[in-house]
């Protein structure tokens, strides 16, 4: 499963922003690992650091000195569209006739090919293959046109999918969400100024206060001199699509996402994991780290069943799911996880994860505990099957690679070879997230799909724009 992506924009009053910017990076760090870059102005001229690998790797002290101004943006890059390259690396910078343009996108675009060859054919010239390069193109101009409001508005009519986003025009930070709000993004107040994030996470690492979620459909404009924001809702639409994803797995436990705090999610989910498929057994073990919080919930619910660690995480590896091969994912398993075997040895085990995605990791973890001594594991998932590829930025794997793409739960039981396997329900899901089914985004484990994707079904009445039609009003 690869990653999405992590953005950030800050405007503050009389403060250098790319300290800020970078610490907030180091917060996001979970949703990328590919690339991370930031984008100042100082109200004159606008500066840029981009490089390939981690947070730490990428910038220096000196490179954060020399990132002048107040306000900027900043992001951290796993590629779901686009080459691994620098050439979409983020954020993506334009200077055209109406100034300088940067942008940090957390999303996948649908219709992102239709645009470009539009664009195209008016004479832009595309210097990579990422969908934020195009989002940043039509922005510009639309931008030489109309004012900044309208020519936002403008391009959210014409792309469609998942996005959101921070952008600089010139020394003012935009912020804005699609309007199915698939992909998060807060509001947050520093003492100087203000801050718009993917997680809650990275305004608490910056001592700052969350306001809110941005809505789907709006556009967040910061002040230039961080005294304050000013909101725009461009879109309204019936339905939403969060992503439950990020509940589940994606998100920092101690990030609020749509008003969730998501380590109390994942406890409630390991509860009802426990109501639906409970069973009793020596220990419940979680697999680290993204099944603690299911297991201590699950372990809780059954009241007489010990919770303990019998796995232990080497930190320095990176994770399974970010491997580019399927070999080195593998061999990273081994490298990453160790068994405690007194946890173990002669146990009837409850194993909690979050997924299960290729089953890969799956079905070597439960050799790990049965080479401990476990006498049966019983596998419980804090989510449903997933039957399906995800095209709203999570690269999770084609359907040929899911291993609920073609089997039964029974089939993949037999497959990872588990003593018992169960998963959580939607239903589940949707009660925990007090969210409708029909307000989530569920493709990956319905094949259903919020978005109007070629060749896939949909999950409401929804059509992407037509790009070589009439300009829509602005108002």
């Amino acid at each position: 499963m690869d990653e999405k992506c992590g953005v950030v924009g800050i405007s503050l009053q009389n403060r250098e922003a790319a300290r800020p910017i970078y610490y907030s990076l180091y917060a996001l760090q979970h949703r990328g690992q590919e690339s991370a870059g930031i984008v100042t102005h100082d109200g004159f001229q606008q500066y840029s650091h981009i490089g390939m690998g981690l947070v730490g790797d990428v910038f220096g002290p000196d490179d954060i000195d020399a990132l002048n101004g107040s306000v900027g943006i900043g992001h951290v890059r796993y590629p779901t569209a686009g080459s691994v390259d620098s050439s979409c690396a983020q954020p993506f910078t334009v200077s055209f006739k109406s100034g300088s343009l940067a942008l940090s996108h957390n999303g996948n675009l649908v219709n992102a090919d239709d645009v470009r060859d539009e664009l195209a054919e008016l004479g832009h010239a595309f210097t990579s293959d990422g969908d934020t390069e195009v989002i940043a193109h039509d922005l510009a101009r639309n931008l030489l046109e109309a004012d900044l409001v309208r020519a936002v508005k403008r391009t959210m009519q014409r792309i469609h999918g998942s996005y959101s986003l921070t952008i600089t025009h010139d020394d003012t930070v935009l912020g804005l969400r699609d309007p199915e709000g698939n992909r998060p993004l807060c509001l947050g107040k520093v003492e100087d100024g203000y801050v718009i994030a993917s997680e809650s996470s990275a305004v608490d690492t910056l001592d700052g206060e969350v306001i809110r979620d941005v809505r789907p459909g709006e556009l967040i404009v910061l002040q230039p001199d961080g005294a304050g924001y000013d909101s725009y809702q461009l879109v309204e639409n019936d339905r939403t699509a969060h992503c439950f994803f990020e509940h589940v797995y994606f998100a920092r436990p101690d990030s609020e996402i749509d008003g969730k705090l998501v380590y109390d999610t994942r406890r409630e989910l390991g509860r009802k994991l426990y109501e639906e498929s409970g069973i009793d057994t020596d220990v419940v073990l979680p697999v680290p780290d993204s099944g603690r919080a299911f297991a201590s919930g699950y372990a809780a619910a059954a009241e007489d069943v010990e919770f303990a660690e019998g796995l232990m995480k080497n930190r320095y590896v990176g994770r399974t799911f970010i491997m580019p091969t399927q070999d080195e994912r593998e061999r990273a398993v081994r490298l990453k996880l160790n068994p405690i075997k007194n946890t173990i040895e002669g146990k009837s085990v409850t194993l909690i994860d979050d997924s299960i995605v290729r089953g890969t990791t799956s079905t070597q973890l439960l050799d790990l505990l049965r080479d401990a001594g476990a006498e049966e594991i019983h596998l419980r998932i804090g989510s449903p099957p997933i039957v399906a590829p995800c095209y709203m930025g999570i690269d999770m794997a084609s359907r040929d690679e899911l291993i609920a793409g073609d089997r039964s739960i029974e089939e993949i039981r037999e497959t990872i070879g588990a003593d018992s396997l169960s998963y959580l329900s939607i239903d589940a899901i949707s009660e925990t997230l007090g969210t409708a089914r029909e307000d989530l985004c569920l493709g990956c484990v319905t094949g259903e799909y919020p978005y109007d994707i070629d060749g896939e079904a949909t999950d409401r009445e929804i059509a992407r724009p037509v790009i070589d039609g009439p300009d829509v009003a602005d108002d």
